[in-house]
């Protein structure tokens, strides 16, 4: 598999302190990209903490490529920044079986995160994006710091917001989901608690002292360690998310054509600039994501993960190999580096009536589809 670890420390780190589960990604210099080896291995530590009467509280962090293993300074600072787009590339053209498992496993690890039964606490520092996002949003409690840089950027390797990006963007206020959805921007700590997609801020250099006091507090029971957690780290702290009218005006418009007309109209720089962005994004893959934000806005999370399976399916198999949009894009950002992904097709105007609604047919019967146990 393209990027397995070739040093001898895990990619994950598991650790039992007092009543706390704490993991630590620990893949830094792939800035912690999960790997389908990491995300059996979340898996499995959620799953044994779950049915763990000690266990109480779980809590998740990444390193940094900055410090050396097992120092302060390797702590924090980077969260993750999404899948292994390089696997996805060699999978495809190797025919791996794997590439199927890696989304069907994701995903059902976001639902576990999504629906999980004790307090679950994510430390957001750093980057945090696409498959970061996807083992964070679900969080009882996530916290975001001054270095946090958060953003779903599918769209930029002709991808869609997957690992649940349907359900937690479209339950952004106001039309911020269609804004991050298919723009990809990057915002901070300030902009994640406006759109809902964080809870807290704390000072970075607070960190490890959180983290520590997890281990270090005795909780009689999961809901005795989130009323302290609420109690300790939330009171006060929290505020409601707002709508933002400007991102609004344009984002709730039907089309995308009508989105980036209306952009490109106006005299506002900011505007401009998200209309240029939207200009190199995939054409395709922008109607294919407004359609799953709008549709995912009325669905639970289970239905959505089982949409976005089969949308992930069809962004490999319904072109195939270097014809689909995903193989090209991540060709052009990660593989070749040239950064002038072929889109096709080229432009927003020549996406024609029937092409997004491609991706939405399932491939699977819902007896055989491989969510299908997902509540």
């Amino acid at each position: 598999m393209s990027g397995m670890n070739t040093e001898t420390r895990p990619e994950v780190l598991v650790e039992r302190r007092g009543n706390a589960g704490l993991i630590t990604l620990n893949r830094p210099k792939a800035l912690n990209a999960l790997s389908l080896g990491m995300i059996r291995a979340l898996s499995a530590a959620l799953l044994a903490w779950r049915d763990d009467p000690a266990v109480h509280v779980v809590a998740i962090r990444g390193s940094n490529k900055k410090g050396q293993p097992g120092t302060p300074e390797s702590l924090f600072g980077g969260f993750c920044a999404g899948g292994d787009i390089r696997f996805f590339h060699q999978a495809v053209f190797a025919g791996d079986s794997a590439l199927g498992d890696f989304f069907t496993e994701e995903y059902a690890l976001n639902h576990l995160i999504h629906t999980y039964p004790k307090p679950y606490v994510a430390f957001m520092d750093g980057v945090v994006m696409g498959g970061g996002m996807g083992i964070s949003q679900g969080a009882k409690l996530r916290i975001v710091t001054e270095h946090t840089k958060m953003a779903m950027p599918e769209t930029n390797i002709g991808l869609f917001p997957d690992v649940g990006g349907g359900y937690f963007l479209s339950r952004c206020p106001g039309h911020a989901g269609e804004y991050l959805a298919l723009t990809g921007d990057v915002i901070g700590a300030q902009e994640a608690l406006d759109y809902g997609l964080a809870d807290i801020q704390v000072e970075a250099a607070r960190l490890p002292e959180l983290w520590d006091a997890l281990g270090r507090q005795a909780f009689a029971s999961a809901a005795a360690a989130e009323a302290w957690i609420t109690a300790q780290w939330t009171a006060g702290q929290t505020r409601p998310a707002k709508a933002d009218s400007r991102i609004d005006g344009y984002f709730s418009l039907q089309r995308v054509k009508h989105i980036v007309d209306a952009l490109e109209a106006s005299p506002d720089p900011w505007a401009a600039k998200t209309a240029a962005t939207l200009r190199k994004r995939s054409p395709l893959m922008l109607h294919v994501t407004l359609e799953q934000i709008r549709r995912a806005r009325g669905m639970g999370l289970a239905d959505d993960l089982r949409m976005e399976r089969d949308m992930v399916h069809h962004c490999f198999h319904l072109r195939p190999g270097a014809a689909s949009e995903t193989v090209e894009g991540i060709r052009a950002l990660a593989i070749d580096k040239d950064y002038k992904p072929q889109w096709n097709p080229v432009r927003i105007e020549d996406v024609k009536p029937g092409m997004a609604e491609a991706f939405f047919a399932s491939p699977w019967t819902p007896e055989t589809h491989p969510l299908r146990g997902l509540k």
